[in-house]
């Protein structure tokens, strides 16, 4: 394992975050605490609680899981598609370093990034709501899962996007309507029962219900249910990685 080759492309992508706070760091911390006034304070007072948890408290999980959710695929995303775009991918291929490698260092400084403003999101909602984690090694171990799988999913859209409207469908038309849809906002036992069969179709529902219990120790569906659910979305971007690099699809610029 070249562990220097690893190192160089993940402080690399690293040091990009730190070129663009604003758009890294800066803007989905502002957005997600505008969540947090209109939601949490505006709004919490007239829904009251669900499941024994204040509503603010209740749509912290839902709204940290939307922002890594949508940031570890951007991170990783882009982190692949700009080489690609400006040709510098071939200096990375000819380099004496696996495809492995290349997979650790991209995927590694995205989910890292993604961790680092999940944690600044539960401290800025430290601000606004107070809650608490009753699991907190299991919250740890779904920020973490959720972090790698979709920071693999993102390098599998990176490395399909032929141009920058490709690399933004699938989160905005896709990652996002599912997340707003998948109990991030609300219990899906508050849907009537019809509603309630068709949300159980929707992945986002077992990330927010098993990351919810984390917290309350109250879940949609069971946790290791959606503990199961990560493990197969997991296991399909592993495999969708596993096949890029095997067959070289649409790796080159």
């Amino acid at each position: 394992m070249n562990m220097h080759a690893i190192r160089a492309i993940y402080r690399f992508e690293m040091a990009r975050m730190g070129r663009t706070l604003m758009q890294s760091i800066a803007s989905p911390v502002i957005s997600t605490a505008l969540y947090f006034v209109v939601f949490g304070t505006a709004i919490a007072s007239r829904v009251g609680e669900i499941d024994g948890v204040s509503y603010g408290a209740f749509i912290i999980p839902g709204l940290l899981m939307l922002s890594l959710m949508t940031e570890s695929i951007s991170n990783a995303s882009f982190g692949i598609f700009m080489p690609k775009y400006s040709g510098t991918i071939y200096e990375v291929l000819s380099a004496p370093i696996s495809f492995v490698e290349i997979l650790l260092g991209y995927v590694g400084a995205a989910a890292t990034k993604s961790l680092i403003l999940g944690v600044i999101i539960l401290a800025t909602a430290r601000a606004f709501i107070p809650y608490s984690i009753e699991h907190p090694v299991w919250m740890v171990g779904f920020l973490l899962l959720t972090a790698i799988t979709f920071s693999l999913f993102g390098f599998v859209l990176g490395v399909w996007a032929q141009g920058f409207e490709k690399l933004q469908v699938v989160p905005m038309m896709i990652i996002t309507p599912l997340a707003f849809l998948g109990g991030s906002f609300y219990s899906i036992s508050m849907l009537p029962p019809f509603w309630q069969t068709v949300t159980l179709f929707n992945p986002v529902v077992y990330l927010v219900s098993g990351f919810r219990w984390s917290f309350y120790g109250t879940a949609d569906v069971h946790v290791g249910v959606s503990v199961a659910m990560t493990l197969v979305f997991l296991s399909l971007c592993l495999a969708a990685v596993a096949w890029i690099f095997r067959t070289g699809y649409h790796l080159k610029a």
